[in-house]
This record gives structure tokens, sequence and C-alpha cells, in this order.
């Protein structure tokens, strides 16, 4: 009997405070069920088997290791509520003669309760779930779907161990806490309450500017690359700058508020930022990890949704002709027409075996050669900056350069242009300036501006700003430049030619086609003997797994997060209602005792919860707007140009998100009336 005093007591106290640990609980096993089937998804067959079937795979385990970790810090944060609630039930058990070795063994006797009871919750919902999980991931690719339903061993052997060292993690801080305690703070732990706060004027400067800066880095950069680079610094600035801001704000807020006399001294409001003004520093703390969770949530859905419903717009901007070829030549002087020629004739030859007329044909000479760009200046020589230098990264340029009468031909133009001049077009950074200096080339002067270029697809989505410059004397300005080469003797200048096809066909018939070239072109050439270094052959029916395989693994795992991060934000909403509901009970019994009624409760509640319950989904809403320019500068690196799918699909987040905080609002506020009231009902 004994032996079982210590587990009797723990499942007791577990089910006398089923009202707090009832959500943690299900949030655990939410936690555990999401990790079990991105991993069982990460190892399926099915999803194996799907275009894109490694990338994807690879996203799914890099999400599985963000659902651990995020599931560590998140528990162990949530879990702080209940040592908390638990602490005075823990003092009074120590008054009556337990030792702190007994209360230790009652603690691993939840933990082991809570640990069992969620893994098998969360694994049976991951199981039944999984296969639905897979069904939805088949089709958002558009891949075989398979009923055969199976129990993942390999999810089961990473899960499991995740979630046992996390709760064991858990246990080790309850115990840590509960050691370090006397008796009699643990009976007065519940009660402690806070002193009133001070309204810190540096921290709240602090985080307006720190949030002032990461604005400015989200609305001022202009190129994707500094974008990238400078994303995670503006989200760490964003993060620290709302918890600063929260909790010296809120303060103030309330501060302000006490101050208003015609506001404070009304039953609706005196009660509700009376008690608000004794929490500030957690109050503000759970409201700033609201605001962050709900931003994240946001990022994802609008810019992984993005991708997933851009996927074709990015394809063609990769690949904007259904098939293209491009031949290095060795030299800038004496392209081979015999090799041109078989290029041309062994296309036509493939396309009209299976049965294909092209619909248009593109092709042009150009050249190409990298540099670092100084205001109107561009100095190709790798010896004079770091290529790799992220320092550098917004000024290197790519210089394309093409033969003006190729670009009248393709184009349908008539323009004409005087030795020294050019006309230019820029894939990313537009060039501000009258002339181009090329160090050690030509110095060229800009004409005309062109809007529009029918660029290759690496240039188009490189993350380097290209210019594409169509000169008139084109071997003339190449040959300075025809000797360069770097450290290890390479040249710098590629020249090359580019053929590009568009035709009316089946993917089928267009990856065939592919095909036969890839096999054929190189023989011919070879056979010939001809003068072509190599040659690149595209094509983007043989390339649209892989981008539909990116982007829909991208847009499932945006989903998947956000559940998580959902879980997360509903249980801190949930525990901040309810704590708070306990704190507030005994001001609420005194109130209704001279005189408070349970409508006046219910109107004081809503002015508490309407004052601060909606800051974290308004500053949320005003963290996306800034971050906007950022994002739609991240999706370029994914060579997505959509602009108004981006407003779309960041508009209907947010508005979802709204509704669905919205029906968090009305739950949560009826758990916090139901404590301080002894009701659920008026």
């Amino acid at each position: 009997m004994k032996k079982l005093l210590y587990p009797r007591l723990a499942w007791t106290g577990i089910r006398k405070n089923k009202r707090l640990y009832a959500p943690y609980l299900l949030t655990c096993a939410g936690m555990v069920m999401m990790h079990y089937i991105i991993t069982a998804l990460s190892y399926s067959d099915a999803v194996h088997g799907l275009r894109g079937g490694s990338t994807i795979t690879a996203m799914l385990n890099m999400g599985s290791w963000i659902i651990a970790l995020f599931s560590l810090i998140f528990l162990f944060y949530t879990n702080s509520f209940l040592i908390r609630r638990r602490m005075k039930e823990f003092g009074l058990y120590n008054i009556l003669g337990m030792g702190k070795g007994n209360i230790a063994r009652i603690l691993f006797w939840e933990s082991l309760i809570s640990a069992v009871l969620t893994l098998l919750t969360g694994l049976f919902g991951g199981f039944a779930l999984s296969k639905l999980a897979e069904l939805g991931l088949v089709n958002i690719m558009q891949g075989e779907v398979s009923y055969r339903v199976e129990l993942s061993k390999y999810a089961l052997a990473t899960t499991i161990p995740v979630f046992c060292a996390i709760f064991a993690l858990i246990l080790l801080a309850g115990l840590i806490r509960i050691g370090r305690t006397d008796a009699i703070a643990l009976l007065r732990s519940e009660n402690a309450g806070e002193k009133p706060p001070k309204a810190n004027w540096f921290l709240g400067v602090l985080g307006a500017l720190l949030l002032g800066g990461a604005y400015y880095l989200a609305v001022s950069i202009q190129d994707p690359i500094s974008a990238l680079i400078w994303f995670f610094v503006a989200v760490g600035m964003v993060i620290l700058a709302t918890y600063l801001l929260f909790v010296a704000g809120s303060v103030v807020l309330c501060r302000a508020l006490q101050r208003n006399k015609r506001y404070y001294y009304q039953p609706n409001h005196f009660v509700s930022v009376s008690s608000m003004a004794y929490r500030m520093k957690r109050n503000g703390a759970g409201l700033a990890s609201i605001c962050i969770l709900a931003t994240m949530v946001l990022v994802m859905l609008c810019s992984t949704s993005c991708l997933y419903f851009g996927a074709e717009d990015s394809l063609n901007t990769r690949y904007p002709m259904d098939l293209t070829i491009d031949l290095l030549f060795p030299r800038v002087v004496g392209h081979n027409d015999t090799a041109l020629e078989i290029v041309r004739s062994t296309t036509m030859q493939a396309c009209a075996d299976h049965g294909v007329a092209p619909d248009l044909v593109t092709e042009y000479r150009y050249a190409e050669i990298t540099g670092c760009l100084t205001g109107t200046q561009l100095d190709p020589d790798p010896a004079n900056f770091e290529y790799d230098s992220v320092e550098v990264y917004g000024d290197v340029r790519v210089l394309h350069f093409i033969p003006l009468e190729d670009y009248n031909e393709f184009a349908g133009a008539n323009e004409v242009l005087n030795p020294g001049e050019a006309l230019i077009y820029s894939t990313r950074t537009p060039f501000k300036g009258d002339d181009l200096e090329i160090v050690g080339g030509a110095k060229l002067h800009i004409v005309k501006q062109l809007d529009s270029f029918p660029v290759d697809g690496v240039a188009a989505t490189d993350m380097f700003t290209h210019f594409i410059l169509v000169v008139p004397n084109f071997e003339e300005i190449l040959e300075p430049l025809s000797g360069l080469t770097n450290a290890r003797g390479d040249l710098l200048l590629d020249v090359m030619w580019f053929y590009g096809v568009d035709m009316h066909a089946q993917d089928n018939v267009q990856v065939a086609i592919w095909k036969e070239l890839y096999g054929k072109l190189g023989e011919r050439l070879d056979a010939a003997g001809e003068g072509a270094v190599s040659f690149y052959i595209e094509s983007r029916s043989e390339n649209r797994e892989d981008f539909y395989g990116t982007y829909g693994g991208l847009f499932f795992l945006g989903i998947a997060l956000s559940i998580v991060f959902l879980f997360a934000a509903v249980l801190i909403i949930y525990y901040k209602q309810v704590t708070e509901g306990y704190e507030d009970q005994h001001r609420f019994e005194i109130m209704q005792k001279v005189g408070m009624t349970k409508r006046d409760i219910r109107r004081s509640i809503n002015s508490q919860l309407l004052t601060v319950f909606f800051l974290p989904l308004i500053a949320a809403g005003v963290h996306l707007a800034f971050a906007f320019p950022m994002i739609r500068k991240l999706l370029m690196m994914f060579n997505l140009f959509n602009l108004k799918l981006l407003l779309c699909t960041t508009t209907i987040s947010y508005l979802i998100f709204a509704l669905f905080y919205l029906m968090v609002y009305r739950i949560t506020s009826n758990a916090y009336y139901a404590i301080v009231s002894d009701g659920k009902t008026e």
C-alpha cells in the first residue's frame, strides 16, 4: 500500500488540477503527434516516390528537429505555470511531515504519468492522422495516392527518446526549484504576487529604438542578398524589442489608465486595471510571447502559401522557355557556325520525331563576366575584391554583353547605337548613372534603360544583379577582357550562345525531347570536331517536379509548424487567463460582497481582456506589415515576383488568424469568468 502512495498522490494532484493539467497534457500530446507525423512522412515510401521527394524529405527532417527544439523550450515555459500553481500544495505536504525527498517522488510520478499519457495519446493520434497527413501532402504534390497504413518504426524510435528526454529535463528543473525553496515560501508562493512595478523608461526607449531599427532594416533593404543577410538580425531585434516594449509599455499603460479618473473609477475598469498593475511583468512577457508566436505563424503561412500557389510563376521565371541550350565557346572571336547549325538541326529533328512544331525560337550570342560595382565603375579582377565576402554581396554585378544586331533580330527592335554606347537592362537593382566604366575595358555611355528583356533563367533568378548590355561593337569591347584570369588561371570572361525553344506539348513529350537532345547533341558535336567547349540543356517540364516538390514541401511544413506554434499560443493564452483568474478570484469575491453583480464581473472581465488581449494581434499585424518588404525580397530568391499574390496570401492569412484569435478570446474569457465568479453563466 505504501508503494502506491506516491502514484496515488500524484494522480490525485493531476485530477484535482485538471483545469491546469488537461490543456498542458493535450498540448504535449499534440507536440508528440506532430513530431511523429513529420518524422513518419520523412521516412515514408510514398513521399520518397513523389516528384522532388528527396527535397521534401530533407525539409521534413529539418522540420522534425525544429518541432523537437521548440517543444523543449515551450514545454519548459508552460510547465512553470503548473509548478507555480502546485507550490502551495507541495508546501502543505512539507508542513504535514513530508520531506523534500517525498515531494520529489510525487513530482517524479506526476512527470511519469504525464509522459506516459501524452506519449500514448500523441503516438496514437500520430499513427491515426499520419496517413491523412500523407494523403494531404501527396494531394498537394499531385502524386499517386496509396492507402496502405503502417506504423513507422523510425518515427517511434525518434519521437519516444526525444520526448522522454524533454520530460526528464522538465522534471529535473522542477526538482531543483523545489529543492531551493523552503516550506513557508512554498505555502506563500501562489499568493506572493508582485510589487507594483515602476515604469522603466530606459527599457521602453531601448525597445522602441530596437524596433525602429528593425523596421528600418526591413523597409530600406533593396536587394534579396542583403535581405537574407539581415533577416535574422532583424528578427532578433524584433523579438527583443517586443518583450521590452510589452513589459515596459504595459506598465505605462496601466499607470496612464489609473491617472485617468473618469476611466479608472468605474466598476467596469477599477478592478481590472488595479489587478493588472500588480502583475505587469509576467503579463507583459506573456503578451510578448503571444505576439511573437502570432507573428511567426503569420510569416510562415503567408510566405509558404505564396510560394506554393505561385510555384508555376516561379517555374516560368526560372525557365522562361520550354527548352534552352547554352553553348560555351573557347574564344571571343569566331563563333563556330557549324556548331550552331548542329544544335539547330538536332533540336528541330528531336521535335519532329515527337510530332512537335516549335512555336518560338530565340537565339543570341552573349559574353558574361562578374565584377564588383563601386559607383559607376565595375572592377572584374577578383584580386581586388573578396567575391565570397558577405560585405560585397550587394555590390557584385554580372555583366552580359549582347551584340546589337542579335538583339534587334530576336526582339523585333530597330535600335541604333554608336561606338561606346549601350542599352542596359537590370534584373534586380537598377543601374544609376549615365556611364558604366569597366576597369581594364571600355567605358560605355548608357543611352537607354530597357523595360524588359528575355533573359535566361539563371540570370533572372540569380541572387546577384545582372546587367544586360546591348552593344554595337561586341568583339571590340570583349577583346581587352578576354585575357583576364583568376588565381587558378581560369578565364573570367565566358563567351556563349543562347538557344531557346517554346512548344505546345505535354510534359512527358517535352521531357522525352530533352532526353533525346541530351544524348545526341554531345555525340554530334564531338563527331564534327567543333569548337564548343561545353553545352548545357534545361527543360522546364523536366524541372517542374523539383519545383513543386520544394514549394509543396515548404507549404506543408509551414502548415505543420504553424499548427505547433498555434498550440503554443493558445496554451499561453489559456494559462494566462486561468492563472490570473485564480489570482483575481479573492478580489472579485470581496467585490461581490460589497454589491458587485455577476453582470458587473463580466463587464470588468471584458474591460480587462479588451484592454490587453488584442494588443498581441495588433502588434503582430504591425510586425507583419513592416516585414512584408523583406519577405518579398526573400521570396525573390525563390524566383517569385508576384506582388499581388503575396498581398493576397498575407491578407487572407491575417484575417484567418484574427478569426481564430477571436475564438480563443471567447473560450478563455469564459474560463476566466468561471473561476472568478464560481459559475459559468450569469
